[in-house]
């Protein structure tokens, strides 16, 4: 896999509608994807050796994703602040070239603007997942 840009990791947001279309919301310049999984430990005194001992797929699940960037237009930046103020869970898309596409309900976790006098107006985004999450590699 070769280095790949911040501007190459695209964000979408869907549409609601069926089937769900999807809509560039910004190119992330910086970003971080977190996939956790927590754990659940059935370590009992029959345990082989007292090691712990851990249940296969029985941990929550979770991301989380924070990146900052600028909004590709007017109606992006609607979408995601209208998405933050009623805080329901949105289809998002996040789509990393080499890598793959994430797919899956999403709720904006913190939103943040800021922007020089003579520049452009940026954004901060968290999305926390929401519920079942689809990965395709690419």
């Amino acid at each position: 896999m070769g280095v790949q840009a911040g501007k190459d990791v695209l964000l979408k947001i869907g549409d609601g509608a069926e089937p769900e279309a999807f809509v560039t919301v910004a190119g992330l310049r910086a970003r971080t994807i977190a996939l956790n999984a927590r754990t659940v430990d059935v370590t009992d005194a029959d345990s082989a050796g007292r090691w712990r001992e851990l249940l296969a797929g029985a941990g929550v699940k979770a991301c989380s994703v924070a990146g900052q960037g600028v909004f590709r237009d007017a109606a992006s930046d609607a979408a995601v602040r209208e998405a933050f103020f009623e805080q329901a869970a949105k289809t998002w898309r996040l789509i990393v070239p080499d890598f793959g596409v994430i797919e899956g309900p999403f709720l904006v976790a913190g939103l943040e603007y800021a922007g020089e006098h003579a520049g452009e107006a940026t954004f901060a985004l968290s999305l926390a997942s929401a519920g079942e999450l689809t990965f395709e590699a690419l």
